[in-house]
């Protein structure tokens, strides 16, 4: 019982990050409730595996990433999940910081899988060193993957 408690205790404290990652791939919010209880449950699932090589935090995006991408490739296909989370997590902000919020979001689920990955991980201050680490490539080509979908962005959002 202490490990289950240890792992809850675990999903909580980084159910931010996870919940973050889901929604960028989530179209809505029930997609997003399937997503963030995967990757809970890949989570705990795969605990035991994680080889102290990264960070925890490296581990916990690596895992969000892979799940939340693999889920918008089978969006179709449907997921019997079970509530690890106490609560869902909502931001506080006002109404106009949560519209611009959800346009952000909104195109950034015009971007393609990848571009993404590094936009979140762009969002939450990740060096190039940690999104090279998180997502599996040099740190050169984060830095050109960084300013296409920056690029890409813009357009999408400015028109």
């Amino acid at each position: 019982m202490k490990e289950e408690a240890f792992l809850k205790e675990f999903i909580e404290d980084n159910k931010a990050t996870i919940y973050k990652i889901c929604r960028v791939y989530a179209n809505d919010t029930e997609e997003l409730k399937d997503f963030v209880q995967e990757v809970a449950i890949q989570l705990w699932r795969s605990h035991k595996n994680f080889e102290n090589r990264s960070k925890l935090s490296t581990w916990v995006y690596r895992v969000a990433l892979n799940v939340c991408m693999t889920l918008s490739k089978k969006r179709k296909k449907g997921i019997n999940t079970v509530s690890l989370l106490s609560k869902d997590f909502h931001d506080d902000d006002n109404e106009t910081e949560k519209e611009q919020i959800a346009a952000l979001y909104r195109a950034i689920r015009k971007l393609n899988e990848s571009e993404r990955a590094i936009v979140l991980l762009y969002l939450e201050d990740k060096s190039y060193k940690e999104m090279a680490e998180i997502l599996g490539i040099t740190t050169s080509n984060v830095g050109a993957r960084v300013n296409r979908a920056k690029n890409q962005l813009k357009m999408l959002i400015n028109g």
